[in-house]
């Protein structure tokens, strides 16, 4: 059984920044697109980033674009999110997710998130 282990989160300023982390443990993890959700309260998961398995093609959310940067590292099993110039409004739980299909809320597996709070 796969398991997504998110960290990284916090509460930071407007402005900030936060370098969210996942690890994932599956020996499949260089094959996987990997990605980026997030969860506001009382709103639907949105998409935020996905990369390829060799980071040729990687797409964001135009609302993170030019702000956040997702990479990975396979030698370590691990998919990050670089996220700067943090505003409110990016205030959610990021959860990271296997094979996630970029601009919807669909994935084939997702972690139980980790919380970013972007005080005013």
């Amino acid at each position: 059984q796969v398991q997504l282990v998110e960290s990284g989160g916090g509460l930071v300023q407007a402005g900030g920044s936060l370098r969210l982390s996942c690890v994932a443990s599956t020996r499949t993890f260089n094959t996987l697109r990997m990605g980026w959700f997030r969860q506001a309260p009382g709103k639907e998961r949105e998409f935020v980033a996905s990369i390829s398995w060799n980071a040729v093609r990687i797409v964001y959310a135009d609302s993170v674009k030019g702000r956040f940067t997702i990479s990975r590292d396979n030698a370590k099993n691990t998919v990050y999110l670089q996220m700067n110039h943090l505003k409110p409004e990016d205030t959610a739980v990021y959860s990271c997710a296997i094979d996630p299909i970029p601009n919807t809320g669909s994935a084939d597996y997702c972690g139980q998130g980790t919380q970013v709070t972007v005080s005013s």
